[in-house]
């Protein structure tokens, strides 16, 4: 054994071993070896960041790539063992991946720095105040301004999301089941807004015709024994009414949809 391979006092063969790996890189099966032995460490250090919201499969990945980073980096001459060095590598690297990627919503990353001061430093002003701290309190321990922290806490909710098909209610409802959907009422009030002003210049008697067919839905032959007028009259009115309505809105906005009573006669005289 040379003297250099030769292990000192306190130093195992397998360190010994895995020095002399080190010092055939970059040789690929080298580089293999010192791979497999040490992908357990990044298989367990990436078990403990599962449950938040990263598949297994994708944090073993991220861990052996910080795995490769740790090899490639590992400087012998320190005295260091790399297991050490490894594990404070692939936690730098799986921490990296949740600070960058596993939010839901891009937030900068001042403010995701700013937000993790934030939560480490609330259990101990919740101990030290036994009460909860106020911003201004916050701002103070951990050296940002109040509208940061507030942006940063603000910040703090897109780490994740909830899908609308996901329950959330005891009875099971989910938020896409409870949310509203279009409402044909709007439509409506769009166009009454648009007509309403030329509506008010009408004499009294057009307005209760008009009100009388279009809200509560009578028969002309109704609306006739209502006003007191024959119905050929209460026809005569609407179609006049209904021009009136057209060319008052055309002379404001342009051209609108006006149904013509002579089009659709049948629709009103029953």
């Amino acid at each position: 054994m040379t003297a250099r391979s030769k292990p000192n006092a306190g130093v195992s063969l397998e360190e010994v071993h895995e020095r002399e790996l080190f010092g055939r890189l970059p040789d690929h099966e080298a580089r293999a070896e010192l791979v497999r032995r040490s992908l357990p460490l990044a298989e367990y250090l990436a078990r403990r960041f599962s449950g938040r919201g990263e598949s297994p499969d994708d944090l073993f990945q991220v861990a052996s790539l910080g795995l490769l980073n740790a090899i490639d980096r590992f400087d012998t001459n320190r005295d260091v063992q790399f297991s050490t060095y490894a594990a404070v590598t692939i936690l730098g690297e799986l921490k990296r991946h949740f600070r960058d990627k596993g939010w839901s919503v891009r937030v900068p990353r001042r403010l995701q720095e700013i937000g993790l001061r934030v939560n480490a430093a609330l259990p101990a002003l919740y101990q030290e105040l036994s009460r909860s701290p106020t911003i201004e309190e916050i701002a103070g321990r951990v050296d940002a301004s109040v509208e940061d922290v507030l942006e940063a806490m603000d910040a703090s909710q897109a780490y994740s999301t909830t899908s609308l098909d996901a329950p959330a209610s005891e009875d099971g409802a989910a938020p896409i089941d409870v949310l509203g959907g279009d409402d044909p009422s709007m439509a409506l009030l769009e166009e009454w807004a648009t007509v309403a002003p030329v509506v008010r210049q009408l004499p009294q008697r057009e307005r209760a015709v008009l009100y009388l067919r279009f809200f509560r839905g009578l028969t002309q032959s109704e609306i006739a024994r209502e006003v007191g007028v024959s119905q050929m009259h209460v026809s005569r009115i609407l179609a006049q009414t209904l021009r009136t309505i057209r060319q008052g809105v055309a002379a404001q906005r342009g051209p609108i949809d006006v149904p013509d009573l002579q089009d659709q006669g049948a629709r009103y005289v029953e």
